[in-house]
């Protein structure tokens, strides 16, 4: 028998997400975010869960190549753009929509015939300063753009730092809306402005925040980027990490638990042994008290967690025996919720899973 730990995607959960993204943006077209091989769960499930999209994004070049080759006919977008002149002919021939953010792509796409035209997304920076052209350079960014033959339609879009928190301190929606619009005055094109923070903030933003295209990502996949909680908002998980006790200790007061001897027990209690470690991507830093659930009852995590291990208090489970099932996120425990008790974010811990836990597809539900 394989090892008792599996993870359960969830595409009638992901349909269902892709759903509530069109309820807050209703007059906005949406590219679903497909990166990082679409949160940990896999590209082609992604191309299936999220098929009423308008289009997919993501950042690889060779992936969004692999997307077409796998059956997808509506657009493609890479989000980072192309890393190198070679790529813009794959652009061309696979009909992938590419960002610009930096003067090199530009001055790659002078330099290339492209014997199909390409759409590209003109990219600015309104604060994130990570990538993107300062707004008093936008203008000429898109004058050379428009220039070259071989570019069809360019998109203007930017990305926000602090969409989960409407005022922040530093820097809001607000301010990076306005120097989109100052950047981008006068310019034609569409406008592709929010990520899920954005979107799930749409009606409190109302008509300051004006979208052709939105670009949700970890909103699709159950999570929230700060703030309130996914179920705030109508969401649900889309992944279920789920495993077994193989394993249980009774230990006294002043007893010991795992390596380092961080635990120590203040009384009599059942400890189990949980079929998963960081080498499966749970993450090593959680913390004692990070919630697990167990035979449907909440409890916590205890004691450091090992490569291929890690252990539970089982003191208010009743009736637990080795293979009594085990949630570590998803249905029935937000991954936000354990991600916070580990001082991390849910795109991590659904980044993370490890190529040896097997994965699944069911129902929200279910136990696979």
């Amino acid at each position: 028998m394989p090892r008792p730990l599996f993870a359960t995607i969830h595409l009638d959960s992901m349909q269902h997400n892709l759903a509530q993204a069109r309820s807050c943006a209703p007059y906005a077209r949406i590219w679903a975010v497909v990166k990082a091989n679409a949160y940990g769960h896999g590209l082609e499930r992604a191309m299936r869960g999220f098929a009423t999209a308008d289009g997919l994004a993501l950042i690889e070049v060779d992936y969004a190549v692999r997307l077409r080759e796998s059956g997808w006919i509506k657009p493609l977008l890479l989000l980072e753009g192309f890393f190198d002149a070679s790529d813009v002919p794959l652009l061309a021939e696979h009909n992938i929509n590419t960002a610009v953010h930096c003067i090199e792509q530009v001055k790659m796409l002078e330099y290339t015939q492209l014997y199909r035209p390409i759409d590209v997304h003109l990219k600015m920076n309104t604060g994130m300063n990570r990538l993107g052209f300062q707004p008093g350079e936008y203008a000429a960014a898109y004058a050379r753009l428009r220039a070259i033959p071989g570019i069809r339609n360019i998109t203007h879009m930017t990305h926000f730092a602090n969409a989960d928190e409407l005022e922040h301190p530093r820097l809001t929606i607000a301010d990076q809306v306005r120097r989109f619009q100052h950047g981008a005055d006068g310019l034609p094109g569409e406008r592709s402005l929010s990520n899920s923070g954005g979107v799930l903030h749409q009606s409190d933003l109302g008509d300051s925040l004006s979208n052709d295209w939105v670009r949700p990502g970890i909103m699709l996949y159950g999570g929230t980027p700060g703030g309130r909680s996914a179920q705030d908002f109508g969401l649900l998980p889309t992944m279920t990490l789920r495993s077994e006790i193989i394993g249980m200790q009774e230990i006294v007061a002043g007893d010991t638990v795992g390596y380092g001897s961080r635990f120590e027990a203040s009384g009599p209690m059942t400890v189990g042994v949980v079929a998963c470690g960081y080498a499966d991507g749970y993450p090593r830093h959680a913390p004692h008290g990070t919630p697990v659930v167990v035979d449907g009852v909440r409890t916590t995590l205890v004691g450091r967690v090992s490569m291929d291990m890690m252990t539970v208090d089982l003191t208010p489970v009743r009736n637990a025996r080795v293979g009594s099932k085990v949630t570590l996120w998803g249905d029935g425990l937000p991954i936000d919720e354990v991600a916070q008790s580990a001082g991390t974010i849910g795109y991590e811990l659904m980044c993370a899973l490890a190529g040896r836990v097997r994965v699944q597809e069911g129902p929200m539900g279910s136990d696979g």
